[in-house]
C-alpha cells in the first residue's frame, strides 16, 4: 500500500477512536488516556533500556495524571454531567498544527529549526501551522460551548510552540535511542509516543493557565 494511504487510513482511524473516546463518556475518556499513558510509558521504557529513566516517565507521567484535571470544574459526576471541551479543543489544535506544518513543511520549507535532532521540521511548515491553529482555534471554540474564545485564542498562540518542543523533546529520546520511531502500533505514524508527544509540554502550561484565568 502506498505509504500516504496507509498513514491516511491509519491516522482517520486513530482520529476517530481519540474523539469518541474523549467524547462518549467519563468512562471512555478514563480508559482512553490510562492505556494511552501507560504505552506512553512503555513505550519510553523501550526507548530508555540501559539508561537512566526517572526524568524521561515523570515527562510522560505528569501530563497524564494532569489531564483528568482539565475537565474537573466542567464534569459532575453525580448529575451525570461530562464536558471534555477544553482536552477536545486540545486534541482538535494540536491536530490542526501539525497536519498544516506538515503540509507547509513539504511545500515551502527550506529553513530548519533543528536538524540535528528533527531534519523534517522547518520555520515554514511551523508558519503555516501556526496561522492555522490560530484560525480553528477562532472557528471550533463556537462549538465548544465551555470554551471562551478569548482562552481559546491564548491556547493556539501558545500550543504551536509546546506542541514543537515536547515533539522535539520524544525526538532527543529516539535518536538517543538509535530509532526514527517510538514503536510501530500506528501505520505510517509509528507508537502511541510519536503521537503524543505534543502534548507532553502542552497538557502542563494549559492546566497552568486553566487555573491561573
Amino acid at each position: 500500500m502506498n505509504e500516504n494511504i496507509k498513514r491516511a487510513i491509519s491516522g482517520i482511524i486513530y482520529i476517530t477512536v481519540m474523539w469518541i473516546g474523549t467524547s462518549y463518556s467519563a468512562t471512555t475518556f478514563s480508559l482512553l488516556f490510562a492505556i494511552l499513558g501507560i504505552l506512553s510509558i512503555y513505550e519510553m521504557w523501550k526507548l530508555r533500556q540501559g539508561k537512566k529513566k526517572l526524568f524521561a516517565f515523570l515527562y510522560i507521567s505528569i501530563p497524564f495524571l494532569l489531564i483528568p484535571l482539565l475537565i474537573i470544574r466542567e464534569t459532575n459526576y453525580l448529575n451525570n454531567m461530562f464536558d471534555p471541551s477544553l482536552v477536545l479543543l486540545i486534541l482538535i489544535l494540536t491536530w490542526t498544527f501539525d497536519t498544516f506544518a506538515y503540509l507547509f513543511g513539504i511545500k515551502f520549507g527550506k529553513h530548519k529549526i533543528m536538524p540535528s535532532i528533527s531534519p523534517k521540521k522547518s520555520w515554514e511548515g511551523f508558519a503555516g501551522g501556526f496561522l492555522f491553529t490560530i484560525f480553528i482555534a477562532y472557528i471550533t471554540s463556537g462549538y465548544l460551548f465551555s470554551i471562551n474564545i478569548k482562552f481559546a485564542l491564548i491556547v493556539s498562540l501558545i500550543l504551536p510552540f509546546t506542541a514543537t518542543l515536547g515533539d522535539f523533546i520524544v525526538s532527543y529520546y529516539k535518536r538517543q535511542a538509535g530509532v526514527k520511531d517510538s514503536g510501530n502500533l500506528i501505520p505510517g505514524h509509528g507508537g502511541i509516543l510519536d503521537r503524543m508527544d505534543a502534548f507532553m509540554i502542552t497538557i502542563p502550561i494549559i492546566y497552568t493557565l486553566k487555573n491561573l484565568l
